[in-house]
């Protein structure tokens, strides 16, 4: 098995975590609500916005890591593979819900994770411009925000029925197996939320939702949760229920385990 990082590397590196937010923060936040330079990168297979938040959000973190730890690797959404085989590897979606971004909802993050030897050990999930970041690692899970910091914890929720769930776009991001299958959860839980992107990840980490269902994304859409949803005490898994690679795909993020093995008799009749 790989081995852990060191308490002191990972605590040296928690702490540049949230320098990386500030800086993305810093060229994200003017171009929120305001001119932001859209384009549209989907061509053919549909509109895919991109934006200069994106870009240059992710550049500015690019540029500290480069500054600070020129060893590290990097995968970016904007900026592609850095030595992406390093010890140390960073993984970033500098603007992870663009769509809501450039639509004026406060529900776009900054999504950053760390993997060492190939295993994501840090992550977070960043909300400038509500002054919040979700950080979260094997030690445990916080909420830094504006007020000051306090632990995170999934909440218990044993039964479907009772849950809270979550999803960004059924009609445009599952197919149709895959929309069969969010079908029949969606139909067992008591309420569900669409559009919220990765913030609902922070959610289920802060006890407020109970189970995340999505699919297709890539690695970084999904690496800054598993070690932040692992710190609050939830769990990160594919759609059969095993643990998740390092390539995104078919995601399940739950708080409670019973609540999500109820889930996964839907789920893993559409696994790929």
């Amino acid at each position: 098995m790989p081995a852990d990082p060191a308490p002191d590397q990972l605590a040296e590196l928690d702490a540049f975590l949230l320098e990386l937010n500030r800086a993305s923060a810093e060229v994200i936040l003017p171009l929120f609500r305001a001119a932001h330079g859209l384009v549209d990168k989907g061509g053919a297979k549909g509109f895919d916005p991109v934006t200069e938040a994106d870009k240059g959000g992710e550049a500015a973190i690019r540029k500290l890591i480069a500054e600070r730890y020129p060893d590290h690797g990097v995968i970016g959404e904007e900026w592609g593979e850095d030595r992406p085989d390093a010890e140390w590897v960073w993984v970033l979606d500098p603007v992870d819900g663009t769509r809501a971004f450039i639509s004026g909802l406060p529900l776009w993050t900054t999504l950053i994770g760390l993997r060492f030897q190939g295993r994501p050990v840090l992550g977070s999930i960043g909300q400038p411009y509500l002054g919040e970041v979700f950080v979260g690692h094997a030690g445990g899970a916080r909420r830094i925000g504006r007020e000051g910091t306090s632990p995170l914890r999934v909440r218990e929720c044993p039964n479907l029925t009772d849950a809270i769930i979550a999803t960004t776009d059924p009609e445009g991001c599952f197919d149709g197996a895959e929309l069969g299958a969010w079908r029949q959860v969606r139909a067992a839980a008591r309420l569900a939320r669409l559009g919220c992107d990765a913030y609902a990840y922070a959610m289920v980490a802060a006890g407020t939702m109970d189970l995340v269902v999505e699919a297709g994304l890539k690695s970084w859409d999904i690496d800054c949760a598993i070690p932040l949803i692992a710190g609050a005490g939830g769990l990160v898994t594919d759609w059969r229920g095993a643990p998740l690679g390092n390539d995104g795909g078919q995601v399940a993020i739950a708080g409670d385990r019973r609540c999500l093995e109820e889930a996964l008799v839907a789920l893993k009749r559409s696994a790929k």
